[in-house]
């Protein structure tokens, strides 16, 4: 059977753009706005399923006191940690470390942030989590409410994109993606 993965991510947060990996910042009035606008007239879902940070997690309350659908918090499905590098942005670590940034920018499987979390750990992580669902719930429409990185990764994996343009993937605050997981943890985009 296959599993429907609806994918939102957060919307914008306090502390602003930049990799914020582990830190957890709350949402602005924008960026709740961004979600709900993402939802509006989609499902309805059978369940959802966020990361723990409250970025996502407090809009999954939110949908779920809503909409009633039973809520997961999944530690598994939270952000790549950055190490060092969290609550920094792209533009002050090219004047700190333009080096280090232009290695993992070229492919973040090879390069790890000082002190963060090598991007294939992510990956497993990440994937093993996936294949749970599928594993739990194969034939419902779940939503998972969770970060950029986690939505970058599948949607690479479901577009069979090479390693090294994973971080070319675009997602906004706010958008939804919708794929299908089926046994054997192959991924699809439905478009």
């Amino acid at each position: 059977m296959i599993l429907h993965l609806d994918l939102l991510r957060h919307g914008e947060t306090e502390l602003g753009g930049g990799l914020r990996g582990s830190l957890d910042d709350a949402l602005t009035d924008k960026g709740w706005a961004q979600m709900r606008q993402a939802v509006a007239g989609q499902g309805p879902w059978d369940r959802l399923v966020s990361s723990p940070l409250q970025r996502c997690a407090r809009f999954a309350e939110e949908l779920a006191m809503q909409s009633g659908p039973p809520i997961e918090l999944n530690k598994d499905l939270q952000e790549l940690h950055f190490g060092a590098w969290e609550g920094q942005s792209a533009a002050a670590l090219m004047e700190t470390d333009a080096q280090a940034l232009g290695l993992f920018w070229a492919d973040p499987y090879s390069f790890t942030p000082p002190e963060g979390e090598p991007v294939a750990e992510f990956s497993a992580r990440v994937l093993a989590a996936v294949a749970r669902l599928h594993g739990a719930y194969a034939g419902e429409r779940v939503l998972l409410v969770s970060h950029g990185g986690v939505m970058r990764l599948l949607l690479a994996h479901a577009r069979g994109l090479p390693r090294e343009q994973l971080l070319n993937v675009e997602v906004a605050h706010g958008a939804l993606f919708s794929l299908l997981v089926e046994p054997g943890g192959l991924l699809r985009e439905v478009r």
